[in-house]
């Protein structure tokens, strides 16, 4: 595999990462991921 092709794939990767990122965020999951991280913090300290 050439270093061309590696960095296409590499760039590839990252775009797609990024698209998924954007598409999370503008369905709002955001808020559901940061809901469900502190109901296992609480739960790990004893609280929740």
């Amino acid at each position: 595999m050439s270093t061309k092709c590696k960095w296409v794939l590499r760039l590839g990767c990252i775009a797609a990462a990024a698209v998924c990122i954007l598409i999370g965020i503008w369905r709002g999951e955001c808020a559901v991921i940061l809901q469900k991280a502190v109901k296992i913090c609480l739960e790990c300290i004893g609280i929740g």
